[in-house]
């Protein structure tokens, strides 16, 4: 999806392959290639437009942005339909409206265009005025976090405004840090929006390209547990948890039981432990961890809800007990309500804990228990 692959045989392509065109720079895996796709593929007929459109990755930066934006506007457009934008406070008649966050009511609706425009205002200050890392972090936060409820944004709303990014810093240099965090925003959006695959895609190359340039080992550790993530959902499960369990190895060695990212990798070892149905040891790792994030982080974030889910799932092992099964639809329905007032009914977070309490409960009854 980020251009990794031959334009004419779709075979991977080496960072370094050095067969291109060099009127649009579009990369092919070998000269012949190159020869096949100018005289009989069609390139021909569009290396000029891809030339003015920036060259190869811009060009198709550019067209993958609009394909997202369409696509969200089309599925945000029953939820936005006689909105305005809260930037421009134009409506939705030109490029749609689009609203994937936590807000409610008549708040949260935007251009994709807007947000674009807004996230990269602020970190265009932050570059000029060389802000430290923290006031850097909390405006680049703005590619992925709604302004107003201050909550992420999900699904196709999330894969719109990641390609908005990429497509903003993709002519930069490799060791240029927006760079480095659009191919993060890109990635982040395509699993977002289901598309694994290409999510998949975006995780190699970032992964190649961040030990290219030489970043410390706990820099990789996101990238690292992003590639997991996909394999999981791709149903690589195996391959999955041994990237999981090096990373969370690596987190608490690095970072501590209490930071952030030791928590959140240890959520997701433990989700990639149930899904291979290795109940015991999830059990163990979820026990271990969801005290350390309560008093870290409090009962109303996202991590906890999620952490607090996933404990629950624990009424999926066979055998589980009558208690077991009480606490795990006790527990969805206290994390359920929680995830209503925060995020919202149409988080999808909310979603997930409601559709598995109706099964514990169904499993719950299907025991003949009250």
């Amino acid at each position: 999806m980020i251009l990794t692959t031959c334009a004419a045989c779709a075979k991977p392509l080496e960072h370094d392959a050095s067969a291109r065109c060099v009127g649009c720079q579009t990369r092919y895996c070998s000269d012949r290639c190159l020869r096949y796709h100018a005289h009989r593929g069609g390139h021909d007929d569009e290396c000029e437009d891809i030339a003015n459109g920036g060259g190869a990755e811009q060009y198709h930066a550019d067209e993958k942005y609009e394909e997202a934006v369409t696509d969200a506007v089309e599925k945000c457009a029953e939820d936005t339909a006689g909105q305005t934008c809260y930037i421009c406070l134009e409506d939705g008649s030109e490029e749609g409206l689009v609203r994937g966050c936590s807000c409610r009511g008549t708040a949260g609706f935007a251009h994709v265009s807007c947000l674009a425009r807004q996230a990269k205002i602020l970190v265009a200050e932050a570059e000029e005025r060389d802000l430290d890392n923290d006031a850097f972090n909390a405006r680049w936060g703005r590619w992925s976090k709604c302004g107003l409820c201050e909550q992420r944004y999900h699904g196709v709303m999330r894969c719109a405004l990641g390609w908005a990014c990429w497509k903003t810093y993709v002519g930069r240099p490799e060791m240029d840090t927006c760079r480095q965090l659009a191919m993060l925003q890109v990635g982040n959006g395509l699993y977002e929006a289901g598309h694994f695959e290409d999510a998949l895609s975006v995780r190699e190359a970032e992964l190649a390209m961040l030990r290219r340039v030489g970043v410390s080992e706990e820099s990789t550790f996101d990238t690292q547990g992003n590639l997991a993530n996909s394999y999981q959902m791709l149903g690589r499960l195996d391959e999955a948890l041994r990237i999981r369990r090096d990373v969370y190895s690596g987190r608490l060695r690095l970072s501590g039981e209490e930071h952030g990212e030791t928590l959140r990798v240890a959520n997701n070892y433990a989700m990639n432990l149930l899904g291979l149905e290795r109940f015991e040891e999830a059990k163990s790792l979820l026990r271990k961890t969801l005290p350390v994030a309560r008093r870290v982080l409090g009962e109303n974030d996202e991590l906890i809800l999620i952490l607090r889910w996933n404990y629950a799932m624990l009424y999926e092992d066979p055998a589980a007990t009558h208690d077991d099964l009480r606490e795990a639809v006790e527990t969805l329905e206290d994390a359920g309500q929680i995830a209503q007032r925060v995020l919202g009914d149409a988080h999808p977070i909310t979603g997930g804990i409601g559709g598995d309490l109706r099964r514990a409960r169904a499993a719950l009854y299907a025991r003949g228990l009250p």
